[in-house]
């Protein structure tokens, strides 16, 4: 026999090379799958813990808001987007805030609404489900105006003023975006409304920006609200 012919495998010797392989080619596949998935996963954590725009509201109540504060206690504005999905934690979050002190707080919420849509598009889940939340007033936003008042920039940006007009606090109120659960900002909050001392003034906002295609800009280009010393 030639070493030519010795060379060739017969089917049993082709079969039992594959079956050597194969084990190879399984640890292989795992290890991509292994990599795809961590990649996934790191993606999806960048995502939910990338905090959105901070908005920087004025230190003292703005003078043109068309929300009139309350004179004896603080008020709480909190500037959403009717289709943030993020939003959806932001409202259970007020809405346990509000559980624990919804006496000793003015509440709003703002839902920002082009004007060239319908109330429909506005009157989505999201303000259904604020409008549900004990103390609070819902309140509809054409153009952004109230929201660029306030300098909000993300959906489910937080301002709580005391009565005199000062800004004690801003920031978000979920640990992440659309993760609802004890966060820093509801902390704040509520310990700034019992005790009056917080261990942070600010928090990182997680959600949608205020600023897209269906929010407004300041007329004039700046960025600033007018604001009043004594309310």
């Amino acid at each position: 026999m030639s070493p030519m012919a010795c060379s060739v495998l017969s089917p049993r010797g082709m079969v039992g090379r594959v079956l050597d392989q194969r084990p190879v080619a399984l640890l292989a596949f795992g290890f991509a799958w292994t990599i795809v998935v961590a990649t996934g996963l790191g993606v999806l954590w960048h995502y939910q813990t990338a905090a959105g725009i901070a908005g920087a509201p004025p230190t003292r109540w703005p003078r043109d808001s068309r929300i009139v504060p309350a004179n004896d206690r603080p008020t709480l504005v909190v500037a959403l987007h009717p289709h943030c999905p993020c939003s959806r934690a932001s409202m259970e979050e007020l809405d346990r805030l509000m559980a624990r002190v919804h006496d000793r707080v003015s509440a709003h919420v703002l839902f920002i609404k082009p004007r060239e849509l319908s109330d429909d598009w506005m009157h989505t889940d999201l303000w259904r489900r604020a409008a549900a939340i004990r103390g609070v007033a819902v309140l509809g936003d054409v153009d952004g105006i109230e929201a660029e008042r306030f300098n909000a920039a993300t959906s489910g940006q937080t301002m709580l003023y005391a009565a005199d007009g000062r800004l004690l606090f801003s920031g978000g109120i979920t640990s992440s975006r659309g993760h609802a659960g004890d966060n820093a900002g509801r902390s704040a909050i509520v310990a700034l409304l019992t005790s009056r001392i917080a261990a942070t003034r600010s928090t990182p906002v997680f959600g949608c920006s205020l600023l897209g295609a269906h929010a407004p800009h300041a007329r004039d280009g700046s960025t600033r609200a007018e604001t009043r010393d004594v309310l």
